[in-house]
């Protein structure tokens, strides 16, 4: 699926055929993952993504975790030097600025792709290599559940369902023509993150990934969607809450009257 334009268009689908200009056989990636308590799962996410190819880097967030995640990062980044590095923050400060953080970091390395990607284990490396592959013709691939092929096979039906609607309700509000806006799991081509005024971005919660597909899609970004598996996270617990379904829900109105009254 295919997104792009500026204006308010109706929620069509539009379909490009993926064809040319495809990412190099050994693309440069920087992989960006925030983490708070994610010791059980980070050593794994890290080997897998590192295997996929010399050129890929991992950048990790990390918020003080008291589970030791920070001091793991460390190790990983001793051990693969020059390919993992870790950014320290004082206390759980909200996912959405440590991406802000990461994300501006990761610019500063010039790398040919930017990722976002969760250290729990619900995004496979695998699929990785086939986003940074997309993202040779786009300027932001979205891993989506939601499109043909993609599946949340391990969740209960009713977060499959709250899911589902906060996807359609940010949608609508927003004419936004993207099957999976709040999914997490994404890659940009450098030079067009750089459009994005990253120190604008209001979300702190996991509202984050549907204000930075908006703001994307209103600067007129080629937008494709790629099937991913999303696999319940192996160990740890969810770090969604109802503030942060509050926060998504408020958002997607801040925004669209931002649009409405042309500050966007």
């Amino acid at each position: 699926m295919l997104a792009g334009g500026v204006g308010e268009p109706e929620l069509d689908k539009r379909y490009l055929c993926k064809q040319a200009h495809r990412a190099s056989p050994s693309p440069s990636v920087v992989v960006v993952t925030p983490t708070y308590n994610e010791r059980d799962n980070l050593d794994v996410m890290v080997r897998q993504v590192l295997a996929l190819g010399e050129g890929y880097r991992i950048l990790v967030v990390d918020d003080a975790s008291p589970d030791g995640t920070g001091a793991l990062a460390d190790r990983l980044s001793h051990e693969f030097p020059g390919r993992v590095r870790t950014i320290h923050r004082p206390g759980k400060g909200g996912l959405g600025p440590a991406y802000c953080i990461g994300l501006r970091a990761a610019l500063e390395s010039e790398p040919e792709f930017i990722a976002m990607m969760d250290a729990d284990g619900s995004h496979a490396p695998r699929d990785l290599s086939r986003l940074v592959a997309t993202a040779g013709a786009y300027d932001l691939v979205l891993g989506s559940r939601y499109v043909s092929g993609g599946a949340t096979p391990a969740w209960p039906a009713r977060r499959r369902l709250l899911s589902r609607l906060g996807g359609r309700y940010a949608r609508a509000v927003l004419r936004l023509p993207v099957v999976d806006p709040t999914s997490g799991f994404r890659v940009f081509q450098r030079d067009a993150l750089r459009r994005i005024e990253l120190e604008r971005l209001h979300a702190n919660g996991f509202a984050f990934n549907v204000e930075l597909t908006y703001r994307a899609w209103r600067l007129g970004f080629r937008i494709a969607e790629e099937p991913i598996v999303f696999v319940e996270r192996a160990a740890g617990s969810s770090k969604l809450s109802p503030r942060i379904v509050r926060e998504g829900l408020g958002l997607v109105w801040r925004l669209r009257l931002e649009s409405l009254a042309g500050r966007l």
